[in-house]
C-alpha cells in the first residue's frame, strides 16, 4: 500500500481487521475491494482526467509493466510468473485476489505483466509501484479536457 501511496502519489491511510487466524485471503481480497470504491468514489465523473495510465518499472533484475483504463468496467489481465509461492509467510496468489477486487468495485481494465524477474519480492515490488504510477498518470487532470468526459460516447 505504500508503493501505491507513494508512486501514485495520493494519500493513503488503510485499517483493517481481518480474520487472519484464519489466513489473509480474506482481509487482502477486503482491502482490494474497499481500495477499489473509495477510488470510484474519489474519481467521480471522471471529467477532465486522463483516463489511461501506464507504466514500465525495474527492480535489479526485475521489470514490471502495469496499464490501466478508466473505463467504468471491470477486469484484470495479471501475468505474474512467480519464482516462489511465497514471500516470508505471505502466499503469492493473494496479490492477484488483491488487484481482483479493486477492478471489480473501481469499475477499471487493468493489465498487470511482470516481464523479467527471478526473486519474487522484487517481481511483487515492481508491480505494486508500477500500479501506482500507471494510476497517478490515469487520474490527472489534463487542462485540455476541462469539463469533458474521456470518451466519444460521452459516459464511462
Amino acid at each position: 500500500m505504500d508503493q501505491i501511496a507513494r508512486h501514485g502519489l495520493v494519500d493513503l491511510n488503510i485499517v483493517s481487521k481481518g480474520d487472519l487466524h484464519i489466513d489473509d485471503h480474506h482481509t487482502v481480497e477486503d482491502i482490494g475491494i474497499t481500495l477499489g470504491q473509495a477510488f470510484k468514489q474519489a474519481v467521480g465523473d471522471k471529467k477532465g482526467i486522463r483516463r489511461y495510465g501506464h507504466s514500465y518499472v525495474p527492480l535489479d533484475e526485475a521489470l514490471s509493466r502495469v496499464v490501466i483504463d478508466l473505463s467504468g468496467r471491470p477486469g484484470l489481465m495479471m501475468d505474474v510468473p512467480y519464482t516462489r509461492g511465497a514471500v516470508g509467510g505471505f502466499d503469492v496468489d493473494l496479490f492477484e485476489e488483491f488487484f481482483h477486487g479493486f477492478v471489480n468495485h473501481s469499475m477499471v481494465t487493468l493489465h498487470i505483466d511482470n516481464l523479467k524477474g527471478k526473486n519474487t519480492h522484487h517481481q511483487i515490488e515492481t508491480v505494486f509501484k508500477a500500479f501506482g504510477r500507471a494510476l497517478r498518470m490515469a487520474i490527472e487532470m489534463d487542462e485540455r479536457m476541462a469539463g469533458i468526459t474521456p470518451s466519444t460516447k460521452g459516459s464511462l
